[in-house]
């Protein structure tokens, strides 16, 4: 009974994070309290104490930690500074140049977040595209997979590694774990062939739907849409489109009219227009403001343009994305009051490909939407600089002013190095870290607390005890069975291989669908069980879900960095699936290949 229950709380689970009817962090607190449930009325359950261990796992402190010291080094802006001094390589060799490039990048995710890494090199990269007049499309999938493959290259390189090498070390009894660069073995063969493909297949397959990186163009703003309401003293008042000229006069289209409630979509022209009629209009800013103007109509956008605003030469459009940080995440514009806050105007929103121009103020905002901001240029300088927003095409290689701005990387390779000599754990190295970061007042504890992803800590260390109620409720042994008994009709010297290939090829499945965190908490103590009644080592196994869980090339979901780069790139869906699927089965037939070598049977 418990183990009936436990597959339809993980059933659940994964229909919730494809179908996200809930936000992540909300699905897995479910899944806590689900599992807690359990635990009241089975002893296969978890117990209140075994269902909070997950909020002071060593893995889950580690990531926090990680995005703390991340963000000082995105704070620095040493990344930028290199990575400009690279574009002089660009400019003499463009092919040596953007290998150097994604080269650098993945070298940076293995010691920093990747998440911050494309957070800083999006802007750099939309720039580079348009200095070369290449579109955002060709390039912007490939630094979001170079960021993926660069993370697998240390334990600390992205999330997944730490989650599999704490459940490894709390099974083992503390007595196997993976090494810092262990992962480097398989880690640098992988990035390698996914670099190589990125500048032959991938660059064949990927879009090129842009010819620039162009506000204007990307949101149509020659079409923009917005609303206005007919005033009292208005001279449409009694009149119809016709007779005021409004298509020729103003070189605009009205598309709808709002009337009591309804909308009146046919026969516009000759519609006699009333009071306080709505109208859905299609235009540009100048002709917005005559038609303002002359007819006297209210503009009913989310965040009123003053005509002050509109004339000053200073104003700028500007792409701003949202990242899973900012503190604008599960509100709409009109709760955040955008424009007082920010001084600046939202024209439209751009969510998976899709643009959105209308009833901008109810929209609630998700992780990486992409906003086109109107403001003055100090007001979009100052946006750029918060946590929580990334302003595309603005790039700052100016170093830090602050006298220890050198604190930022020094740190994360004195944490990373102290890990690789075994002189202290991985999770003590990175506390010390931050510690001296907040000391030395590089960061503040403002900055500090803001920096931290909390959706994703809340996923994991919720999430996390899931494993405990599969390993106690013997889930894993049931699924382990039905898997070896497919493996077993191989031949007895193959058995090994389709053992790995059935367990890399179920996690990268899941990872596109589901949260690569959560998939590497349900596959890891069922790879175990599976390893060991085998009689197989553990470690080739436990490597291919590391490597496997942080290979989403597929989707723009399975991983925060695609999804990230999907608005801005004018990705569809079906270029990810494109793009990607080649290179997840080529990596997966390497893997299988390979990782037996490094790491026998």
């Amino acid at each position: 009974m418990e183990i009936i229950f436990l597959v339809v709380i993980i059933l659940t689970a994964l229909v919730l994070f494809i179908t996200e009817l809930f936000p992540i962090d909300v699905t897995a607190l479910l899944v806590l309290g689900l599992l807690l449930v359990l635990g009241l009325f089975s002893p296969a359950g978890i117990t209140p104490a075994e269902g909070l261990s997950g909020f002071s796992n060593p893995a889950v402190i580690t990531i926090a930690c990680l995005f703390v010291m991340s963000f000082a080094l995105q704070k620095s802006h040493i990344l930028e500074y290199v990575i400009i001094n690279i574009n002089k390589l660009i400019d003499k060799s463009r092919i040596l140049g953007m290998v150097a490039y994604l080269f650098f990048i993945g070298i940076a995710s293995a010691v920093v977040n990747n998440t911050a890494i494309v957070a800083i090199f999006m802007p750099v990269t939309i720039r580079l595209a348009d200095k070369y007049d290449v579109s955002p499309s060709k390039v912007l999938i490939p630094l979001s997979y170079a960021a993926i493959l660069g993370g697998t290259l240390t334990l600390v390189g992205t999330s997944t590694n730490l989650i599999v090498n704490s459940i490894l070390v709390d099974t083992s009894g503390g007595s196997v774990s993976l090494g810092m660069l262990e992962f480097a073995k398989f880690g640098i063969i992988k990035f390698t062939i996914g670099l190589v493909y990125i500048f032959t297949i991938g660059h064949k397959l990927l879009p090129s739907r842009v010819a620039k990186s162009s506000s204007i163009e990307n949101y149509s703003l020659d079409g923009y849409l917005t609303e206005f309401r007919i005033n009292k003293n208005s001279p449409l008042c009694g009149k119809t489109l016709l007779d005021r000229k409004i298509n020729e006069n103003y070189d605009v289209i009205v598309l709808d009219v709002l009337r009591g409630g309804e909308i009146i979509a046919s026969n516009l022209r000759n519609l006699k227009l009333k009071q306080d009629d709505v109208l859905f209009v299609k235009g540009s800013f100048e002709n917005f403001q005559r038609l303002k103007e002359i007819e006297n109509l209210a503009l009913l956008t989310d965040e009123k343009l003053t005509q002050e605003e509109l004339e000053q030469e200073d104003h700028i459009l500007a792409e701003c994305l949202i990242t899973d940080s900012s503190e604008l995440i599960g509100q709409t514009l009109q709760e955040a009051n955008f424009r007082r806050s920010f001084g600046s105007f939202v024209l439209a929103i751009r969510r998976e490909g899709e643009v959105i121009r209308r009833k901008l103020a109810h929209f609630i905002l998700k992780p990486f939407d992409t906003l086109l901001v109107y403001g003055p240029q100090d007001r979009i300088n100052e946006l750029a600089s918060k946590e929580g927003f990334i302003v595309l095409g603005k790039v700052d290689a100016k170093l830090d002013s602050h006298p220890l701005w050198w604190l930022s990387i020094a740190t994360i390779l004195c944490a990373v190095g102290l890990a690789i000599f075994n002189i202290v754990p991985i999770t003590v190295g990175v506390i010390l870290g931050v510690i001296v970061l907040l000391l030395s007042r590089v960061i503040t504890p403002k900055e500090a607390y803001s920096s931290i992803h909390w959706q994703v800590i809340i996923v994991i260390a919720a999430f996390l005890p899931m494993g405990v109620a599969i390993q106690r409720t013997g889930l894993d042994v049931i699924i382990g069975s039905g898997i070896g008994s497919i493996v077993s009709l191989f031949p007895e010297h193959l058995t090994p291989y389709f053992l790995l290939a059935i367990i890399y090829l179920i996690t990268m499945i899941l990872t596109e669908i589901a949260s690569n965190a959560a998939t590497a908490i349900i596959m890891t103590p069922i790879t175990l069980t599976l390893a060991a009644s085998f009689g197989f080592d553990p470690k080739p196994f436990i490597f291919a879900v590391c490597y496997a869980a942080s290979a989403s090339f597929i989707t723009p979901v399975g991983y925060q960095t695609n999804l990230m780069v999907y608005g801005p790139g004018g990705y569809r869906y079906s270029d990810y699936i494109k793009v990607g699927l080649p290179l997840g089965i080529i990596l997966w037939i390497v893997s299988v290949l390979v990782i037996p070598i490094i790491w026998p049977f």
